[in-house]
């Protein structure tokens, strides 16, 4: 968490704003775990202090590594990369179902989400805390057998003119759900974009909903998602 200052409105006499940044990020470091299909991530030092007098690291890594945006081209042909997603679309208001407890390999259906979403959804972000994002590691239960939104799940968000839906797994579909490409295509075909492999910590949970979310991926020409780093910005 940081603390800023924001000056904007100090000429004009106001009290500048204070935010705290609420860090809803995965770290990407060497091997960390990630989705099975893809590479393994690799970091390796392509100079050091010691013989270049710089340091840079050199990565090699899926797109869809750590916490990333989904574009529609992700799941759908001729679907929009993320740098023809207008970039406002990433920043707004988000609220938190909490529900964490569920089970593994437990669809995301419209009962589980409706009594956890007590705030109109219209425009806004909605993020899934499974409690899946406190247990990232390199185990059968967390690369397989993750909960995850059902298509009927997916369906409910999509009626409730959502913006964006996030998930604290690397996959919103899950792992071994056959209808992981039906989830992402309900709400990618829908405009619904996705960001995934959050983290929530007590903090998030405690903050006062909806928060701002910003989740700003990084501009990668042509590329159907890519890594951001989600914050919630809370006054």
């Amino acid at each position: 968490m940081s603390r800023i200052s924001a000056a904007c409105g100090a000429v004009l006499g106001i009290v500048p704003c204070i935010m705290r940044l609420i860090d809803l990020s995965q770290p990407i470091f060497h091997e960390c775990p990630n989705c099975p299909v893809h590479p393994k991530v690799k970091v390796e030092l392509g100079a050091t202090h010691e013989k270049d007098g710089w340091q840079l690291e050199m990565i090699t890594l899926a797109s869809h590594t750590g916490s990333h945006v989904d574009a529609p081209l992700h799941k759908i042909a001729g679907g929009a990369s993320l740098d023809e997603v207008p970039l406002q679309r990433f920043v707004g208001p988000a609220v938190i179902a909490d529900l964490r407890g569920i089970g593994p390999n437990t669809p995301i259906t419209r009962e589980h989400l409706e009594p956890k979403l007590k705030h109109p959804l219209r425009n806004t972000i909605v993020l899934l805390n499974t409690g899946w994002g406190e247990r990232r590691q390199s185990d059968q239960a967390w690369l397989h057998d993750s909960p995850f939104l059902s298509p009927a799940g997916a369906e409910w968000l999509v009626a409730q003119q959502i913006n964006g839906v996030g998930i604290d797994h690397y996959s919103i579909g899950g792992s071994r759900n056959p209808d992981n490409a039906r989830t992402h295509e309900i709400l990618l075909g829908a405009g619904v974009w996705i960001v995934e492999e959050l983290r929530f910590s007590p903090e998030a949970m405690a903050a006062k909903q909806p928060a701002t979310l910003w989740c700003l991926p990084v501009n990668m020409r042509g590329f159907s998602g890519t890594f951001c780093r989600p914050v919630l910005a809370v006054e």
